[in-house]
């Protein structure tokens, strides 16, 4: 099989991959924020959550169930800046996925990635990683919530966590972009091989 990648375009290739694997994963997983209510672990990500307070009626308290997921809607996201890093570090995310996938295919796929495409497809990476980091620097903004207050001794506001502290997910998402943007996107500048000219 033809290769549009020079050898930099194939280490491109692979961290592109990389870079946005590590940053989707931590986008995805709720451990952005771990902090503890009514002694049980909690965590937060921008869009889901784990252990959660429900209120027992038969025995006329408050429980924590143990289980990881989404809110119920876009809205239920405990902040507007959640919900804005939401969609900032979404749309981010797909694009580092993008390029990763094209790159990838340039593998295999002669002619398709040229000089100028992958200085196209780097300034994507760019452009994705700076979203990402956008929403990094969102997130906590949020922590005013309260939800985020209770779970956190009532001492967090915007840029203070109280008795919480920051997850293993918030350092992936923002690495992996943070890689994007320096490596990747120097890398993707000498990836594509310059292409044929055609007589005709």
């Amino acid at each position: 099989m033809a290769s549009s990648l020079t050898c930099t375009g194939m280490i491109w290739a692979l961290l592109s991959f990389l870079c946005a694997a590590v940053s989707c994963i931590g986008f995805f997983m709720p451990y952005w924020l771990l902090g503890s209510q009514l002694e049980k672990s909690v965590s937060f990500g921008t869009f889901r959550r784990c252990s959660y307070p429900v209120r027992d009626e038969s025995r006329q308290t408050t429980v924590m169930v143990e289980q990881c997921g989404r809110y119920a809607s876009f809205q239920a996201i405990p902040s507007a800046e959640w919900r804005i890093c939401t969609v900032v570090t979404g749309l981010g995310c797909g694009l580092l996925l993008l390029v990763a996938l094209t790159a990838l295919m340039g593998c295999c796929v002669s002619e398709l990635i040229s000089r100028t495409v992958g200085r196209v497809a780097g300034g994507i990476q760019f452009l994705g990683g700076l979203l990402i980091g956008s929403g990094c620097a969102l997130y906590p903004l949020g922590w005013d919530s309260e939800e985020v207050r209770q779970t956190c001794g009532n001492l967090s506001n915007q840029f203070e966590l109280g008795t919480c502290e920051i997850g293993w997910a918030y350092y992936c998402t923002g690495g992996g972009a943070a890689a994007a943007m320096l490596i990747c996107t120097w890398l993707a500048c000498f990836s594509g091989k310059k292409q044929k000219q055609y007589p005709y």
